[in-house]
């Protein structure tokens, strides 16, 4: 999450427009120069959107609002259409709250790691709340980068009035390569956070993890090469990393 990162001003504007145009904001904001460079091209964004998805990325041609009328139930878990399960990151959904929209206002709800589980849409539409989900509050001018595929739900909310979250994507045109800028102090292994609840079993999560990391990196067959050494399979404990007495459950 990047948070409070569009000025105030485009906030404003951008909130103005949709009372005024309503639907079809594809056909209307995406043409908007000040939308475009403080928004979709914000600075702070783009960065991440290009190390993610390479160069030569493609800019939003959608602009859905998720425009809420406060209050309302809780949406059932689901993922947009389209979706694939896999290590290949092709592509990246944004969220973007233009008014503060706290928990009152049921902002979105997402499950972390989900993007690594697969279950039919007819089953996830039976689950209620999961230990682990995250609801996107925050602050005006926040914006969301998830994986496309991940399992998210329209949030509970109390309070009465109007919740809006521009809901976009960009994607990839180029093979995944390791372009980005390289920080000789960036630890690539911390300490395993066995506090954070996993959606997955057996470690499955780990492995899941590591080879989209190898797999943006562009060199998937090392990933390969390395599964049997030292520190794989990843159920047994690293010295150092894990508990010694992590399996005792």
């Amino acid at each position: 999450m990047l948070e409070d990162v569009v000025p105030d001003e485009i906030n404003q504007r951008t909130t103005q427009f949709i009372d005024q145009y309503g639907k079809g904001l594809h056909r209307t904001l995406l043409k908007k120069d000040w939308f475009i460079d403080n928004v979709l091209l914000n600075s702070q964004v783009i960065g991440v959107i290009r190390s993610l998805l390479g160069a030569n990325f493609r800019l939003p041609v959608k602009l859905p609002n998720h425009r809420a009328n406060c209050p309302l139930p809780v949406q059932a878990w689901h993922r947009d259409g389209g979706a694939r399960y896999g290590c290949e990151l092709n592509h990246v959904q944004v969220f973007y709250y233009p008014q503060d929209t706290p928990v009152e206002l049921g902002p979105t709800e997402v499950l972390p790691g989900s993007h690594f589980l697969f279950s039919l849409g007819s089953w996830m539409g039976h689950y209620g709340s999961i230990r682990g989900s995250v609801l996107t509050s925050a602050p005006a001018g926040s914006i969301y980068i998830t994986v496309y595929s991940i399992w998210h739900r329209r949030g509970f909310s109390t309070a009465t009035g109007i919740r809006n979250m521009l809901k976009y994507k960009y994607w990839r045109t180029s093979p995944p390569t390791r372009d980005w800028i390289l920080e000789p102090d960036f630890d690539h292994r911390p300490s395993g956070q066995f506090d954070i609840p996993s959606v997955q079993q057996q470690h499955r999560n780990w492995y899941d993890a590591a080879e989209m990391y190898y797999w943006l990196c562009g060199g998937q067959e090392e990933f390969e090469a390395m599964v049997g050494s030292k520190e794989w399979p990843p159920g047994y404990a690293v010295p150092g990393q894990m508990p010694a007495n992590h399996h005792n459950f």
